[in-house]
């Protein structure tokens, strides 16, 4: 199993100039993306929409056709919109990466079981669906070492990443708040891409 935040760090490593929507447990802020993130100008965090950042990351992708999009998914936010895997493979965006934040929980929310874990293989699905490449991985090192090439095909991608849960049992009004909304963050990145 890997370490949120360790994922988070390899994938920042290698992002580039991607652009980066996050959601769930890889966009908290205190264990995922935002503390990692070296810019987030180009980084739009997908709070309140659970299920609807691959739908939003989709959109800028055909958008962006010249850079990366770079998706870090929930297994329990993909589980709320499956359709989504469909949807991006007959778009076909040959700039979409989808790592799926796999920890078979709704950690955010308590540490709920999704439906179907352990039966489930979103790399299969996503394959099934029609991606152009899919992978898997439960260590951190095979990530590290794959991650490169993998930026390097052509998407969609989707990229599942056997995530040790941290689960949120801090009441919600306690929890640490993200710095930027979505609102914002779009708005920060429009002029971003304007430059």
């Amino acid at each position: 199993m890997i370490d949120n935040l360790d994922a988070c760090r390899v994938i920042e490593r290698n992002r580039n100039d991607a652009i980066v929507v996050t959601t769930m447990g890889a966009g908290n802020p205190r264990f995922g993306w935002p503390i990692v993130s070296r810019d987030e100008t180009m980084d739009v965090p997908v709070g309140g929409a659970m299920g609807k950042a691959s739908s939003f990351a989709l959109g800028l992708a055909l958008a962006q056709p010249g850079r990366n999009v770079l998706i870090l998914d929930g297994d329990g936010s993909l589980v709320m919109n499956l359709g989504t895997l469909t949807t991006i493979s007959e778009r076909a965006p040959a700039n979409l990466y989808h790592f799926v934040f796999d920890n078979g929980c709704y950690a955010v929310t308590g540490g709920q079981p999704i439906p179907a874990d352990g039966k489930v293989s979103f790399k299969e699905m996503a394959s099934g669906a029609g991606y152009s490449a899919t992978y898997e991985f439960d260590n951190l090192e095979d990530l590290a070492s794959g991650i490169g090439e993998i930026l390097q095909k052509q998407g969609p991608v989707l990229v599942n990443l056997k995530i040790t849960p941290e689960i949120e049992n801090t009441p919600i009004g306690q929890r640490p708040r993200p710095t930027r909304n979505t609102y914002a963050a779009v708005q920060e990145l429009r002029q971003a891409l304007s430059e």
